[in-house]
C-alpha cells in the first residue's frame, strides 16, 4: 500500500502548475545557502561582528540544512509531502523575518538556524511531489531535468540577486525578501499541490535513527568548516570525524536491526544509486567550491563589486537551468548514462579552459567558459537524480530524495573546504578571504593556487565519471528503468 495516496482537490491537479510551484521553492532554498555571502560585510559594520561570527552566519544555516536532510524527507513520506512542504515553507518565512530584524549577530545566527529548518523539509518533499504528480518514467524524467534546473540557477541567482537587494535596499532586506515569496508559494501550494493521505504506519518513527544520523553529519559537517581555520589535525576536529565515524556506526547497526529503518540499507547496495550520489557529490562539491573562490577572484584579485562578480558567474547558472530540460527529455529516450558522461565530459573541458586566467584577464576572454560549464552542470545533474529517485519505491521517494540532496550538500562543503584548503596552501596566508584587495605578488600566489584547485577539480570529475560507467547502467532510470532502475520491494525493505 502506498505510503501517501493521492487524493482529488478542488480541481484535478495541474502537474505543470505544481512543478512550477515546488521548483520555484527549491530555487529560493538553494539561493539562501549563496545569497548572503554578498551582504556579509555591510551586515558586518552594522551589527560590529567579527570574522568567525560573519563566518558562523553561513555556516550555521549550512550545518543545520544538511543535518536534517534525510529526517526531513522521511517526515514527508510519513506524514505528508504536501504538508511537509507547507511547514518547511512557513518555517523557512519565520526564520527569515527573524533574521531581518535581528538586533545584533548572535540572534542573526539563531535566526539562521530557524531559517535552515525550512529546507530540509522543502526539498525532499517538493521532488517527492515531482515524482508523484508526474506517473510514467519518461515525464517524470523529463520534470526531474526541469526541477533539476533550480538548483544551477538558484546558486547563481544567489550572489546576483544578492548583490542586487542589499544595493538597493540594504543587508536586512536579503532575508527579509524571503517572506512575501514564501507566503505566494504557500498559496500555490494549497490551492495546487494535490492533498495525500499517509497510511498508517506499521511501526513509529524511528526517532533514534534520527538523531544518530543528524549529530553525525552534523559533527561531519562543522569538521569540514572548522578544519582549515583550526588545522585538520587540531583536537577538535579530528574529535569531529571521530564522533561523525562513531555516531555513524551505531546508526548503520541501528538501521540494520529496525522493522522500519530510516533509510533503507538495501540501497546502499543498490549500485546505480550509488553511482548517481557519488557523481552528485562530487560535481556539486567542484561547482560550488569553484563559485565560492572565483567570487574571491573577481572582487578581490580583479577589484569587481559584488554585483559585477555575480554577473560574471550568471552564464553558468543560466545555462545550467536552459540545458536541465534537454537533461530530462535525453534522459527519457537514451537513458542516464548518456547524458551523465557527456555533461561530465563538458565540465571538465571548461574547467581546463579557466586555467588560462590570470589576474588581468578581462570577462571577453573567460565567459564563454561560464557557460560551457552550466552546459555541462546542466546536462549531468538532472539524470543523476532520476537514477537516484528511480532506485525506490514511490512511497519512499521522499527518503531517497532526501538522502540524495543531502549527499550534494556535503559535496558542496568539502567542495568549499578542501578546494580552499589547496588554494590558501599556495597562496599563504596573507591571502585569506578576510584580508581585502589581493595585488602583485600575493595576487599572483592566490591565482596560482586557484589554477591548482582547478586541476583538483577537473580530476575529481574523471573519477566521478569512471564510477558512474562502473554503477550505472547505459539504460538506468531511462527507457530501461522498469528493468533497472529500483530496487525490488524485498531488497528495499530491508
Amino acid at each position: 500500500m502506498p505510503a501517501a495516496q493521492l487524493l482529488s482537490g478542488p480541481a484535478a491537479p495541474r502537474p505543470g502548475r505544481v512543478l512550477a510551484t515546488v521548483t520555484a521553492a527549491q530555487v529560493l532554498s538553494v539561493a539562501s545557502a549563496t545569497v548572503v555571502a554578498v551582504a556579509l560585510p555591510s551586515l558586518g559594520r552594522d551589527l560590529g561582528a567579527g570574522g568567525t561570527e560573519l563566518q558562523w552566519v553561513v555556516d550555521a544555516f549550512v550545518l543545520v540544512f544538511a543535518s536534517l536532510l534525510v529526517a526531513g524527507g522521511v517526515v514527508g513520506d510519513r506524514r505528508g509531502r504536501r504538508a511537509a512542504f507547507l511547514g518547511g515553507l512557513t518555517l523557512f518565512a519565520a526564520g527569515s523575518l527573524w533574521c531581518a530584524v535581528a538586533p545584533s549577530v548572535e540572534w542573526l545566527i539563531a535566526g539562521r538556524v530557524v531559517q535552515a529548518l525550512g529546507p530540509p523539509l522543502v526539498l525532499p518533499a517538493s521532488l517527492a511531489i515531482v515524482t508523484t504528480v508526474y506517473t510514467t518514467s519518461a515525464s517524470r524524467a523529463r520534470a526531474i531535468g526541469l526541477w533539476g534546473g533550480g538548483s544551477g540557477l538558484g546558486l547563481a541567482l544567489g550572489p546576483l540577486l544578492g548583490g542586487l537587494v542589499v544595493q538597493a535596499l540594504g543587508w536586512r532586506w536579503v532575508f527579509g525578501v524571503n517572506v512575501p515569496i514564501c507566503v505566494v508559494l504557500a498559496v500555490l501550494g494549497l490551492r495546487g499541490i494535490p492533498r495525500d493521505r499517509p497510511a498508517a504506519p506499521a511501526h513509529r518513527f524511528d526517532g533514534a535513527a534520527a538523531v544518530l544520523l543528524t549529530f553525525a553529519v552534523a559533527l561531519l559537517v562543522f569538521g569540514v568548516i572548522e578544519g582549515r581555520d583550526l588545522g585538520w589535525a587540531s583536537p577538535a576536529v579530528l574529535g569531529a570525524f571521530g564522533g561523525a565515524v562513531a555516531l555513524g556506526a551505531a546508526f548503520a547497526v541501528h538501521e540494520a536491526r529496525h522493522p522500519a529503518p530510516l533509510v533503507q540499507l538495501a540501497l546502499l547496495r543498490h549500485r546505480p544509486f550509488v553511482g548517481a550520489n557519488l557523481g552528485a557529490a562530487t560535481l556539486y562539491g567542484a561547482l560550488t567550491g569553484l563559485a565560492v573562490y572565483f567570487s574571491v577572484f573577481f572582487q578581490q584579485v580583479q577589484g569587481r563589486s559584488a554585483l559585477q562578480a555575480g554577473l560574471c558567474l550568471l552564464p553558468q547558472g543560466v545555462l545550467t537551468a536552459a540545458c536541465a530540460p534537454l537533461a530530462g527529455r535525453l534522459t527519457a529516450r537514451l537513458g542516464a548514462r548518456p547524458p551523465i558522461l557527456a555533461g561530465m565530459a563538458v565540465a571538465f573541458a571548461a574547467i581546463l579552459s579557466l586555467l588560462r586566467l590570470q589576474p588581468g584577464t578581462p570577462v571577453a576572454e573567460f565567459w564563454w567558459a561560464f557557460a560551457l560549464l552550466g552546459v555541462g552542470t546542466g546536462l549531468a545533474l538532472p539524470p543523476m537524480t532520476v537514477t537516484a529517485i528511480s532506485a525506490v519505491r514511490t512511497q519512499d521517494a521522499g527518503m531517497a530524495s532526501a538522502i540524495h540532496n543531502a549527499t550534494r550538500q556535503l559535496g558542496q562543503t568539502f567542495g568549499v573546504a578542501v578546494l580552499g584548503t589547496i588554494i590558501l596552501a599556495r597562496a599563504g596566508a596573507g591571502a585569506d578571504a578576510d584580508a581585502g584587495a589581493l595585488t602583485g605578488a600575493v595576487a599572483d600566489a592566490w591565482v596560482a593556487g586557484l589554477h591548482a584547485a582547478l586541476v583538483v577539480a577537473a580530476a575529481a570529475l574523471v573519477l566521478a565519471s569512471a564510477a558512474i560507467v562502473a554503477l550505472v547502467p547505459r539504460l538506468a532510470a531511462g527507457r530501461g528503468e522498469e528493468r533497472t532502475g529500483r530496487v525490488s520491494e524485498t531488497r528495499a525493505s530491508g
